[in-house]
């Protein structure tokens, strides 16, 4: 059996190469030869700009398999849906006025996030020229950086591929871990806490133009930490207590019941234990 092979057979993590609008179909190739280097098995290309002809299926190599599997798709938004956790991995330096929206993973960051979490991870991969745009990015709940030098900090398509790969594998190739695996929100879940948290910015009159950025800083907080379904229980409670006290006249009262939390795979919850944590004064 291969390292490969086993490294599949351990990980928990259902991992999607998502491939924006790539230029070149050797490259196309080239990505999916690098998937089945390090394990990775489902390809998605949102509208690709070259068709997959001749010079894709000869660099595929032994992945042929997977370009032969590939989904296109004609946005990003169809390819990361249903996604519990998506990474985009960016060359753009941090800025001086969104830097907080721009911040990122380093490669071994994303490794050690991979290898700690369960569920489905799609990873983002620009176009060659011009990699991902900002509203590719607002979709990312992570981003990740390759260091490059400065005189030439773009990398062709596979090598970028192959650098984010490499680390994955190595998040779940059964090296010891000294913490138990988190299990990341589902969709359904980050999308209950993002429109509580919109609704609450909205009651509290924060500033409309300031909201956008808020919920898609905690969509990267969220995402960097893996945070898990009592972390974000948590954070629903504040909120609904902060809607509580800041009475607005035909405003319906907050509650549980408003934005329950769906659990995600694997996690049982009773419901008892789950309307405790909402009763007020209990820790």
């Amino acid at each position: 059996m291969t390292s490969a092979k086993r490294s599949r057979e351990r990980s928990p993590v259902d991992l999607t190469v998502v491939l924006v609008s790539p230029k070149e179909d050797g490259n196309v190739g080239a990505v999916a030869r690098v998937m089945s280097n390090f394990g990775a098995e489902r390809l998605v290309i949102v509208n690709p700009r070259a068709p997959l002809a001749e010079e894709a299926q000869r660099r595929a190599m032994a992945g042929t398999s997977i370009l032969q599997a590939a989904v296109v798709v004609p946005t990003v938004a169809e390819a990361v849906q249903g996604m519990d956790l998506v990474v985009g991995s960016t060359d753009l330096s941090t800025g001086r006025t969104e830097s907080y929206l721009r911040r990122s993973m380093t490669p071994q960051e994303w490794g050690r996030l991979f290898g700690s979490v369960q569920g489905k991870v799609a990873l983002l991969l620009g176009p060659e020229d011009n990699g991902l745009d900002r509203e590719e990015l607002r979709l990312c709940e992570a981003i990740v950086t390759i260091p490059t030098h400065p005189t030439s900090p773009t990398l062709n398509l596979s090598h970028a591929a192959a650098v984010l790969l490499y680390e994955a594998f190595l998040g779940t190739s059964g090296h010891p871990r000294t913490f138990a695996p988190k299990i990341p929100l589902s969709s359904r879940q980050k999308q209950v806490y993002y429109e509580l948290l919109e609704r609450t910015l909205s009651e509290l009159r924060y500033p409309s133009h300031k909201r956008r950025a808020h919920v898609l800083l905690m969509r990267r907080l969220l995402g960097r930490s893996a945070a898990s379904e009592s972390e974000v229980t948590m954070m629903l409670g504040f909120l609904r207590k902060v809607l509580r006290v800041t009475p607005k006249k035909g405003r319906p009262a907050v509650t549980a019941k408003d934005h329950p939390m769906p659990s995600p795979k694997g996690v049982r919850t009773t419901r008892g234990a789950r309307e405790r944590r909402f009763k007020p004064g209990n820790p």
